[in-house]
């Protein structure tokens, strides 16, 4: 019989462990051969590992001419002694460590060179290219590097909610209505009837707030919207909260403060490496975020751009940067909130504003000229809830599930949910939120 523990299972040393071990140590490492650079005595040879690239020295007669077989993407484990060295490439990490390698193991060798010249400091491809070839082309230091920042924001998210209360869900994503209503839903043949691809956790984050009070969820949702922009995808990320017992709106716009300077503070601790490689300024974060109405923020657009959008029922994109411009010149913020929307443009579920009739308890936060935020409170009153359903022309019926929540009691709440693709393609200034998707969905794209 054979017993495993855990112990039984090393973890590879990351790049502050190799950087740290004494000058002489003997290291096993392993990865995949970036690139090779053969002199006539050897060869530096780049690894690419799970937490970046580490630069070995092969000498030509190692192990036996192990280093005449090597070629780019073959699979190795070395093993070899330490040494101090200096280098200027932000690709390598450590860049003040070498490995003096004694003996080379071939793991697996590629059965064809890459389709792309992996070697470049800059993956120069047009977005198509580089999101067919996606397998590949996140093998570049570039490329991967916007998705490890997006895994330290994910991970932050739930380390801070978790510590102020919050209990991770899971909520199904095939539903059996749309959260938000509307065109841009994706129906499945469910058995013998239609169901629905999740719009959002909506439906099943309020109900978690009568037995949890507080919740969070990261995970896929769906819209079906067939256009093609450089800010929308089908399927992304969405960071969501909900929070019971507030006092206003408000208490979750301020939750969301937090978290987010708690989230962008891990990311420049935890992806110094990646941040520097993307040559990345995260923004810092102020100690309270600028707020705004909606006829606000069309007054300052209209006054920066010379045009009256007093009557416009949401902000368009050139308005988002035109509030956002003002806000950092003005109040020294890169983010600003912006409340108050048209009941008609926010969903059956949001709160009206009982002091401004039309309007309601909701928010979009901005930043860099770009809505990443969208939340507010929601109607926990069974009445008020059927009625606002009618208003919308929905039958309460449709919805019995939903509603049983609001039958037997819910305190008020509210959350919002972040997009996480276009949280990261914002703070690292990237044009398209399809690259800072692992594998994007889009109207036109379904694999790889």
């Amino acid at each position: 019989m054979e017993r495993l523990g855990s112990q039984d299972l090393p973890t590879p040393a990351g790049a502050a462990e190799l950087s740290a071990a004494p000058e002489g140590s003997r290291v096993t490492v392993h990865g995949a051969v970036q690139r090779i650079r053969r002199l006539s005595w050897g060869a530096f040879v780049v690894l690419r590992r799970h937490d970046g690239l580490v630069q070995c020295v092969l000498q030509a007669d190692t192990d036996g001419g192990a280093m005449q077989r090597l070629q780019e993407e073959s699979c190795v484990e070395m093993a070899g002694t330490i040494h101090r060295a200096s280098m200027k490439d932000p690709s390598i990490m450590p860049r003040d460590t070498e490995i003096h390698v004694e003996s080379v193991r071939i793991l697996s060798e590629p059965a064809s060179p890459p389709p792309v010249d992996l070697t470049k400091k800059i993956l120069d491809l047009h977005i198509d290219t580089n999101l067919d070839l996606r397998p590949v082309s996140l093998r570049h230091p570039v490329e991967r590097a916007r998705l490890r920042i997006a895994s330290a924001l994910e991970a932050d998210f739930r380390r801070y909610l978790s510590s102020r209360g919050f209990t991770s869900i899971r909520s199904p994503k095939i539903c059996f209505a749309g959260a938000e209503g509307g065109a841009n839903i994706f129906r499945v043949q469910y058995f013998d009837r239609t169901a629905f691809l999740a719009q959002s956790p909506q439906f099943y984050k309020q109900m978690a707030v009568a037995f949890y009070e507080r919740v969070f969820e990261t995970g896929p949702v769906f819209r079906a919207e067939p256009h093609q922009t450089s800010r929308h995808v089908n399927e992304y990320t969405s960071l969501d909260f909900e929070m019971g017992y507030i006092s206003s709106f408000r208490d979750v716009m301020l939750m969301e403060a937090g978290l987010l300077r708690s989230m962008i503070e891990t990311a420049g601790r935890e992806c110094a490496y990646e941040l520097e490689l993307l040559g990345a300024t995260l923004p810092s974060v102020p100690d309270s975020f600028p707020c705004v109405t909606l006829a606000e923020a069309h007054e300052i657009a209209g006054a920066a751009s010379g045009r009256d959008y007093s009557g416009e029922p949401d902000l368009g994109p050139e308005e988002e940067k035109l509030v956002c411009e003002h806000s950092s010149r003005e109040w020294g913020s890169e983010f600003v909130f912006v409340t108050h929307y048209p009941t008609s443009k926010r969903p059956f579920y949001t709160m009206d504003d009982p002091l401004t009739p039309g309007f309601t308890l909701s928010f979009d936060l901005l930043f860099r000229g770009l809505e990443i935020t969208t939340g507010g409170q929601r109607i926990h009153d069974y009445d008020m809830q059927v009625a606002k359903m009618q208003s919308f022309g929905l039958d309460p019926a449709a919805f019995e599930s939903y509603l049983a929540a609001h039958r037997t009691g819910l305190p008020p709440h509210g959350g919002l949910a972040i997009g996480l693709e276009r949280l990261t393609a914002r703070l690292l200034d990237v044009d398209n939120i399809r690259l800072t998707t692992m594998f994007p969905r889009d109207a036109k794209r379904l694999t790889p």
